[in-house]
């Protein structure tokens, strides 16, 4: 890129610069509710504001909330298209995820939570790929860290509430393990178990989400400039990045699903292992 900017200096031609993406995009300003007597230069820090992040997560969980009144508000029996695909998303986190490894008693009860997991980190990972949004909601830590937090409490639950009395000692000291060895394997099952999950589980949905965004505004960046800015036959470049743009945007639209898939079948199993007979 540094040889690019020379070569169209000497030529005479002052291109816009290059403005790759940054960690930054991640912590923008308050967009919202600015307090006018708050010294920002100073470095305060507001009581209360909205930024572009929390405003996409609001928008993402307004939409969500709408598609599924919209779509279940007047249920036919011949389904419309809305209740149809609706029903479809329902349908398949019902049987594809909650009965499926839960059957069908223990996944009604913990089919609510699973659902609500699902659609939500579906929803946040797709405003990554709207124009005007352009940024996953999942991409910050706060959300993935909180449904991580709730599925390690669901999962605990689980297993206290069906083994009381043997769950915890099962998770830290499987049976069947010579008991000398347990100085070594109840560290590693409590690290695994109540440590590593909910860490996991944050990280896998975050990174990815994050590194998503990343590419693509590397790409239409890259675009831009060489288009705009550096013109001549650097268009030919753009031509090239945009259309890795919208290939990683497909391929994207792909990771936005399968890693709510992954995030809500984790949890789900997490709860299957706690309903465990041998607990």
């Amino acid at each position: 890129m540094n040889a690019l900017l020379t070569s169209l200096a000497a030529a005479g031609t002052e291109p816009e610069p290059f403005h790759p993406p940054t960690l930054a995009d991640f912590f923008p300003p308050i967009i919202l509710f600015q307090d006018p007597a708050v010294d920002w230069a100073g470095g305060e820090e507001p009581i209360f504001g909205i930024n572009r992040i929390i405003l996409v997560r609001l928008i993402a969980a307004i939409a969500l909330i709408l598609v599924f009144v919209l779509g279940t508000r007047k249920l036919r029996l011949i389904p419309t298209r809305g209740q149809s695909l609706v029903e479809m998303g329902l349908g398949f986190v019902r049987d594809g995820i909650a009965y499926d490894l839960l059957g069908e008693k223990d996944g009604k009860r913990f089919l609510p939570l699973i659902t609500t997991i699902f659609f939500m980190v579906l929803a946040m990972n797709f405003t990554a790929v709207i124009p005007g949004l352009n940024i996953a909601g999942t991409s910050v830590i706060g959300v993935p860290l909180v449904l991580a937090i709730v599925a390690y409490i669901a999962f605990i639950y689980a297993g206290l509430k069906k083994h009381p009395g043997a769950f915890l000692k099962n998770s830290l000291l499987p049976p069947g393990v010579p008991w000398p060895l347990y100085i070594i394997v109840l560290p590693l099952e409590f690290i695994s178990t109540f440590v590593l999950r909910p860490i996991t589980l944050t990280l896998r949905l975050m990174m990815n989400m994050l590194v998503g965004h990343l590419m693509l505004v590397l790409f239409f960046a890259a675009t831009q400039f060489f288009l705009f800015s550096a013109g001549g036959l650097y268009t030919v470049l753009g031509v090239g990045t945009l259309a890795f743009g919208f290939a990683f945007t497909v391929f994207e639209l792909l990771v936005c699903v399968l890693q709510a898939y992954v995030f809500a079948i984790l949890t789900t199993i997490y709860i299957q292992l706690a309903l465990a007979e041998e607990h």
